[in-house]
């Protein structure tokens, strides 16, 4: 019989799964496994395994690969995963059914699944590829896929009860999209919703976060993101509005420290996306990281990054728990990656920010209704890692003949810097305002990853230009809402690009004309000019950023484009959502979207870069674009690297790597 480290997996969601255990909060995995989802509780997706490096990162060959297809009613394309590996054997959810997997870790053999039929429930969820989409919390034996009769009920909470509200089991909107957190016996569970680009009115589900007894399942605690009448943060909620309004939940990673006994909290915003007239006031804990004691769930600081939010910004990301060198003293720091590609950098136990953030006014909403907040935080370093708002030099510059096409088309709408609040939408103009850095701009949930040994933040992020731009509400559909985003030019309702938040679970927008990647475009070709997609470094001693490059092959269509013809045009990079590896000398990441390889195949690689200076050193074909972030682990004498895949036509598959015999 397989040795177990636990006979607990805890399990509700399509990013990963969580084995009981207990590890530093920020010093990566250990002993060549893989235990949590971001290799540690600080979600710091590090590794110091050394085997594959730059000398052989080419030799990587497929050890084995998993396919899905099977595990649910139809094919999954969407496989937004991390595994976890312990003990010689890789955990997993995978399939339309988000089954649970355990595979041999060397050879991929299937030693056990488990699948849930969720029936009407699971169909009405809002998230049907990414995390349990009933909203139930499983507790299975590790060593057979059974499920753990003390737990719950037969193994089994049901996430919508005992959450301090009433909730519909069937039609309730809410669900999990990210792990659940385990420390020291406690599981920490948050909550996600449909888009909230198209609300179905100003009311909604709220999402509280709560904890639970790793063992019983008992609710050992509960934080209300919206406060009640009576607790922190209630005045900041105007003319009753915490009453009705819902949202607010944690749909990405959560981190803890457990020597801290603190769980840090990246709470998005309230209903809805783009507007917020119903809601006056700045809204606590909206958009705001909230850190929680581990036992109690009782706040212990929270800052706010976004007040009074109308830009889809979130806070959609795990914080990277870091200690680092300031003044040459150690400060247990937290970093929060974002979709404003902002880097806030806190004390971890204080909550105070590592360097200045400023309250700098901002320009004031027009649209009827609508009351936002005269300033927003700035944070002074790390100097914001990708283009934020919009302006005529973001614009396409291949050519002066596109550079004149963008200008035209830009004329129709209202452009400005980071914080210009959306626009009501008018055939005559402004259409929308233009952005960068909003819904699913800057980073998304994958996040970013983090090196204990030298205090490098290494982080994705992608360059789109989105409209915000408000229509009346119809009240056949979205009921008491005021105003949803939408397109002047169709009148359609839209998500605005949000989809990297959920993938097929939010609609792009569509103004006038874009590309795959949900942005506006010129004659096929993105409005903005690349890089489309890069990765950054960024020291958090010194809070700088050290190099940043272009991540992802250029795309066919940019390459082949007849107006581009006998133009060098360098790697621009790829818009998506990936999240990165750090190893020992590399980082590593795939590819969002597919090209044509030089020998003719459609695919995309994965890379790998030396990590102190950011030059590429290694690339292996995958049939399609990377989905889930990278992992990597030890087993019988070799390292593997793992990696879900799919899209683009190619059903979702696990696919691993290892140097040759």
């Amino acid at each position: 019989m397989r040795k177990t480290v636990s006979v607990w997996i805890i399990t509700l969601l399509a990013m990963g799964l969580l084995l009981r255990t207990s590890a530093s909060a920020q010093s990566g995995a250990k002993n060549g496994e893989w235990r949590s989802y971001g290799a540690d509780v600080g979600n710091t997706h590090y590794s110091p395994l050394d085997q594959i490096n730059a000398s052989n990162f080419n030799k990587l060959t497929v050890a084995w690969a998993f396919k899905t297809d099977n595990l649910g009613p139809r094919p999954e394309y969407q496989f937004e995963g991390t595994p976890l590996m312990a003990n010689g054997v890789l955990y997993s959810t995978a399939g339309t059914r988000r089954a649970v997997i355990a595979l041999d870790a060397a050879t991929g053999e299937l030693l056990w699944t488990h699948s849930e039929r969720e029936a009407a429930r699971g169909a009405a969820a809002p998230r049907q590829l990414s995390g349990r989409p009933g909203y139930r919390l499983l507790a299975l034996d590790a060593n057979t896929g059974v499920p753990i009769p003390a737990f719950g009920k037969n193994g089994v909470v049901d996430l919508k009860l005992d959450d301090d509200q009433e909730i519909d089991l069937i039609n309730g909107e809410v669900g999990l999209h990210a792990a659940p957190a385990v420390a020291k016996d406690v599981v920490i569970v948050g909550a996600a919703h449909r888009s909230g680009g198209v609300p179905r009115g100003k009311k909604n589900v709220k999402g509280y976060v709560r904890g639970f007894d790793v063992k019983t399942g008992k609710r050992l605690w509960i934080f209300h993101t919206i406060p009640l009448p009576n607790e922190y943060g209630a005045e900041t909620w105007e003319n009753d509005s915490a009453a009705y309004t819902g949202n607010t939940g944690v749909w990405g990673q959560i981190s803890v420290d457990e020597e801290l006994e603190t769980v840090y909290l990246p709470v998005e915003l309230p209903t809805g996306d783009y507007y917020g007239g119903h809601r006056s006031g700045n809204g606590l804990f909206g958009e705001s990281l909230v850190a929680v004691d581990l036992h109690t769930g009782q706040r212990k600081w929270h800052y706010q990054l976004v007040h009074h939010g109308i830009w889809d910004m979130d806070i959609p990301c795990a914080p990277i728990l870091a200690d680092i060198t300031i003044d040459g003293r150690t400060v247990k720091a937290v970093a929060q990656p974002t979709k404003q590609a902002f880097l806030y950098v806190f004390d971890r136990v204080t909550g105070k920010p590592i360097w200045p953030i400023e309250e700098r006014p901002v320009e004031q909403s027009t649209v009827p209704g609508e009351k936002t907040s005269s300033t927003q935080p700035f944070p002074t370093k790390p100097p914001a890692y990708d283009r934020q708002g919009s302006s005529i030099n973001d614009l396409i510059d291949f050519t002066p003949e596109l550079r004149a096409e963008a200008l035209k088309l830009v004329s129709r709408y209202k452009m400005g810097p980071i914080f210009t609040p959306p626009v009501v939408s008018k055939f005559d103009g402004p259409l929308g305002t233009l952005a960068m850095a909003v819904n699913s701009g800057g980073t998304n949930w994958p996040g970013g990853s983090y090196d204990p040994e030298t205090h490098i933040l290494y982080v994705f992020s992608q360059s789109q230009m989105g409209s915000l731009g408000l229509v009346p509400g119809d009240p056949k559909v979205s009921g008491d809402f005021a105003w949803i985003q939408g397109s002047a030019l169709t009148g359609a309702r839209t998500g605005a690009g949000a989809g990297a938040d959920a993938g097929a679970d939010r609609a792009p927008a569509t103004p006038v004309a874009e590309n795959a990647g949900g942005g506006l475009t010129v004659q096929g070709l993105p409005l903005v000019k690349p890089p489309y997609g890069r990765i950054s470094a960024i020291s958090l001693d010194k809070g700088e950023i050290l190099w940043q490059i272009a991540h992802g092959e250029t795309p066919d269509n940019i390459r082949n484009h007849p107006a581009l013809k006998g133009l060098n045009i360098p790697r621009t990079g790829r818009p998506g959502a990936i999240g990165t590896l750090v190893t020992k000398t590399l980082l590593i990441a795939g590819e969002p979207g597919v090209f044509t390889t030089p020998n003719g195949q459609r695919g995309a690689m994965l890379r790998a870069y030396d990590k102190a200076t950011g030059k590429e050193v290694g690339a292996v074909y995958m049939p399609t674009q990377q989905s889930g972030t990278p992992m990597t682990y030890m087993v019988n004498g070799k390292q593997y690297i793992v990696i879900a895949i799919g899209g683009n036509g190619y059903t979702a598959e696990l696919r691993a790597f290892k140097l040759p015999d």
